[in-house]
């Protein structure tokens, strides 16, 4: 047997396991365990039916083959050697899908995201380029798919946003959106100079996987609450309530804002989930701090001051510095056309974790 069969054989077993452990009640009565189970059934249900598949072409290829050396009659002879040929043609190709699917998943790909943008070096040409990316990133929600939610904002002295935070929800928005985290460089002459010099501004954005409290839990024990006014957009409502919500969570100092919402206990929600998200990264980026010293990563999602993309408006181009790719649209890929730089991201991260991989 081959070593990619005993793999899929390997899983076929744990997926059959898996299928009659979530219909036992007293594991159905336990819902942390099942909802896990449950998770892991239909990520090993592609696999496995790939699997079915692989195992009949090999059988059929065998059944061909000795077809061919007992069978003497000319036709019938023929027959099976194209069988043959037409099942070899197919089998690299299978082989090749199911490397990709046996690359192991990151466990976060499939959660609901924070986004993160600040503005960084470039002062109010930073916070600009906040809000120009906000409208790209939301843009491609749209087509994607996916839905959002304005969870804070910090308003820009002259225009855009100092700070803006959201959450979004939609199949695999954590695995789609990951390689955003980083320092985003734009070099473009600034609305607010006169002279028409190109400048360099940078801004960072950060990208958490949304934690649940089956994830992490956050002890409320160790967490300040205040609440304070509003400010910024919103009418008159937001300045007669105290309906903001800022929370410090004491241990590690960490500080979220939650103004955007009208009703108090809304804010006080979204601000929980972030702190809890942003806790729960701390945890992944020393995990993935450690593995990266053992494997140097080439699409990092961990290291937030490394400088991955430059948005250049005077050669109408935009490169990614992780993969080296240029891509010549930029007005179509700051109005939210960026699938074909994700994909390069995510093709370009599974053929090194393909190489990674030992026995395959």
């Amino acid at each position: 047997m081959n070593d990619l069969l005993q793999k899929l054989e390997a899983i076929h077993y744990r997926f059959v396991e898996v299928g009659k452990m979530i219909v036992d009640p007293d594991i159905i009565a336990d819902m942390d365990r099942y909802v896990k189970l449950n998770k892991e059934y239909k990520d090993l249900e592609e696999i496995d039916a790939v699997y079915l598949n692989y195992k009949n072409l090999l059988g059929n290829l065998q059944s061909s083959k000795e077809l061919l050396e007992i069978e003497t009659d000319p036709e019938m002879r023929e027959m099976a050697k194209d069988e043959i040929d037409a099942l070899e043609a197919q089998k690299p190709q299978m082989e090749e899908d199911i490397k990709f699917l046996l690359i192991p998943k990151d466990p976060e790909d499939d959660k609901d995201a924070i986004m993160e943008l600040r503005a960084g070096t470039g002062g109010d040409e930073a916070c600009i380029f906040v809000e120009d990316c906000l409208r790209m990133y939301t843009m491609y929600f749209k087509e994607a798919g996916f839905s959002y939610e304005i969870i804070n904002t910090s308003e820009g002295t002259v225009k855009g946003f100092k700070e803006v935070s959201l959450s979004i929800t939609g199949a695999g928005v954590y695995g789609t959106l990951k390689f955003e985290s980083g320092v985003h460089r734009v070099q473009r002459v600034p609305e607010t100079e006169s002279q028409g010099r190109v400048h360099t501004s940078a801004i960072t954005v950060a990208i958490l996987p949304e934690a649940e409290e089956v994830d992490f839990e956050l002890n409320m024990n160790d967490v300040r609450k205040d609440t304070f006014r509003s400010s910024g957009a919103g009418g008159q409502h937001v300045n007669k309530t105290e309906s903001a919500i800022r929370l410090t969570h004491i241990p590690t100092g960490m500080v979220v804002e939650c103004q955007d919402g009208r009703s108090q206990h809304k804010n006080l929600e979204k601000a929980i989930s972030v702190l809890r998200s942003r806790l729960y990264q701390m945890e992944l980026d020393k995990i993935q701090t450690e593995r990266a010293e053992q494997r140097k990563t080439l699409v990092s999602t961990g290291d937030r001051s490394a400088k991955i993309r430059t948005y250049n408006y005077p050669q109408g181009r935009i490169t990614d510095h992780r993969i080296n790719k240029t891509i010549y649209n930029l007005s179509s890929f700051m109005n939210g056309d960026i699938q074909e730089m994700i994909d390069a991201l995510k093709l370009a991260e599974n053929a090194e974790k393909l190489k990674g991989q030992e026995g395959i």
